[in-house]
C-alpha cells in the first residue's frame, strides 16, 4: 500500500493596490507554496471613475477631454484615438499637417512613456541611481511636449478635425537638433539595462510567456512583440504614419529582458520617427471645420506605448454620443500577465508586474 502524497500548504497574499514598487493600484490575490507563486487572482475594479458614462453629460467635442484623462501618460494617444473615430463616421479628412503633427506628438508621448517606465523598472530592482537619470532624460522630452503642445502630460492640442495649435517650422528644426544629444544620452542609460549583470539578473528568463501563449492569451504592444508577435497597430496606416519607415520592433525570449529590449528600441525608433516627422512636414491648414452630428458607429484602434488600444463610438445624430466605449491594452495583457507570474518566485513578482507597464486608470475607465 503506497504511503499518501504530502501537499505543501498554501497561503494566499494580497498584492496591492498599495505597494511600494506598484506606480499602480492593482490589485493580485497571490497564491503561495512556500516562496513559490502557484496561482494569481486579480481582482479589476478598484479604481472607478464612468468617464465612459459622461458621454450622456457632455457634446462630442467635450468629450475629446475627456478622453484625454483616460491615462495622464497616454493623454495625447488617447484624445488621438477619440478623435479619429469620431472623424471617419462624419466623414471629415484631416489637414495632412495636423496629420503630422498628431504622429510628432505621439511619438514624444511613446518616448516619455517608455522613459518614465524605464525608471520605475530600474526602481525596481534597486538602481535608483538609473531610476534618476532615465528620468532627467524624460524632462527634457516633457521640455519639448510643454514648448509645443502648451501642455506636460495633458496635451490638450488634439481637436475633432485637425489641431488646436500649429508649430513653427524654425522651432520643429531647432528640436530636431536637439534630438540627437538626447538620444546619446539615453543611449548611455539604455546600456545599462543591456550590460550589467545585476540588471540581468533580475530580467533574464524571468516571466517568460512563449508567441502561442502570448497569441493565445490576447498580449498587445510590447508585452506581444516581446514574445516574437510582428504586430504594431501603426501598421494599419493612421494619421501619417504611412508616410513613414519603420517596422514592428520584435523580440523572440518572451521574457522580462527582451520586454525592456523592445521598448529601449522603441524609443530609438521613435526618435527616427520623430526626425521623419519633421523632415516630410507638409505645409497648409491645421484644421478643417466640423459640422452637424455624428451619425454612424466606428472603432479606431491605434498603438498607444503599452499596446493596441480600441476606441469605438456610436452616435444617432444628437450632439451627445449614444455610445463611448475604450479596450486599452492593460485590460489585454492582464491574462498574460497571470500566465506569467505563474511559477516564479514570490520576491520577482513586482518585477513581472512591471514588465506589461499596468495603467490601472487606463483598464478602468
Amino acid at each position: 500500500m503506497s504511503a499518501p502524497t504530502q501537499t505543501k500548504p498554501r497561503t494566499i497574499v494580497p498584492f496591492g493596490p498599495q505597494h511600494p514598487v506598484l506606480p499602480e493600484p492593482i490589485h493580485l490575490d497571490l497564491v503561495l507554496e512556500d516562496e513559490k507563486v502557484v496561482d494569481a487572482i486579480p481582482t479589476i475594479g478598484f479604481v472607478h471613475r464612468g468617464l465612459e458614462k459622461l458621454c450622456e453629460k457632455h457634446d462630442f467635442h467635450k468629450m475629446t477631454q475627456v478622453a484625454e484623462r483616460v491615462c495622464g501618460i497616454c493623454s495625447f494617444m488617447h484624445g488621438m484615438g477619440y478623435c479619429q473615430a469620431i472623424e471617419t463616421v462624419m466623414g471629415i479628412e484631416v489637414p495632412a499637417r495636423a496629420l503630422f503633427l498628431r504622429t510628432f506628438w505621439a511619438e514624444l508621448s511613446r518616448v516619455h512613456s517608455h522613459l518614465l517606465w524605464l525608471g520605475l523598472i530600474a526602481d525596481a530592482f534597486g538602481f535608483e541611481s538609473l531610476f534618476m537619470h532615465s528620468w532627467r532624460v524624460r524632462e527634457k522630452i516633457l521640455d519639448i511636449i510643454e514648448e509645443t503642445s502648451g501642455g506636460r502630460v495633458i496635451f490638450g492640442s488634439c481637436k475633432i478635425g485637425g489641431i488646436r495649435r500649429d508649430v513653427a517650422d524654425d522651432i520643429l528644426r531647432r528640436i530636431r537638433r536637439e534630438l540627437d544629444p538626447i538620444e546619446t544620452e539615453f543611449r548611455d542609460i539604455a546600456s545599462v539595462f543591456d550590460q550589467d549583470p545585476t540588471a540581468k539578473r533580475r530580467l533574464r528568463g524571468l516571466g517568460a510567456l512563449s508567441r502561442e501563449d502570448a497569441h493565445a492569451l490576447g498580449a498587445v504592444g510590447p508585452t506581444a512583440r516581446g514574445s516574437g508577435i510582428d504586430f504594431d497597430a501603426r501598421k494599419l496606416g493612421y494619421a501619417a504614419y504611412p508616410q513613414l519607415e519603420f517596422e514592428p520592433v520584435v523580440e523572440t525570449a518572451g521574457d522580462c529582458q527582451a520586454r525592456c529590449s523592445v521598448r529601449i528600441r522603441e524609443i530609438h525608433q521613435s526618435f527616427d520617427l520623430l526626425r521623419q516627422a519633421i523632415d516630410k512636414m507638409p505645409a497648409g491648414a491645421i484644421e478643417v471645420p466640423v459640422k452637424g452630428n455624428p451619425n454612424g458607429e466606428y472603432m479606431s484602434r491605434l498603438e498607444q506605448p503599452r499596446g493596441e488600444v480600441g476606441y469605438y463610438v456610436k452616435g444617432d445624430g444628437k450632439k451627445n454620443l449614444g455610445r463611448f466605449r475604450v479596450r486599452t491594452p492593460t485590460f489585454a495583457n492582464i491574462p498574460a500577465l497571470i500566465h506569467m507570474l505563474k511559477g516564479c518566485e514570490f520576491a520577482d513578482v513586482p518585477v513581472i508586474v512591471l514588465t506589461i507597464d499596468p495603467c490601472i486608470s487606463c483598464a478602468e475607465r
